[in-house]
């Protein structure tokens, strides 16, 4: 067995690196494009499902105590 395969997340992120160095002004360009870099499949991708479900359950206990106190 080879020990050197990488993992779909570690691929990912080396050829996100890969492409800031060739282009580091296209970092800028994706600042001011949002929308087309930070999605939730990338927030998704980042945490594992256990992270993912804890800032799930985070956001609908804030919606909660918000609700609770402002209306």
């Amino acid at each position: 067995m080879s020990e050197n395969k990488e993992t779909p997340e570690k691929t990912r992120e080396r050829l996100k690196q890969e492409e800031l160095k060739r282009n580091p002004t296209g970092n800028m360009n994706d600042a001011f494009k949002r929308s087309d870099t930070g999605n939730l499949a990338d927030l998704v991708g980042s945490l594992s499902w256990k992270g993912f479900g804890i800032l799930i359950l985070v956001l609908i206990i804030g919606y909660v105590v918000v609700s609770l106190f402002f209306m």
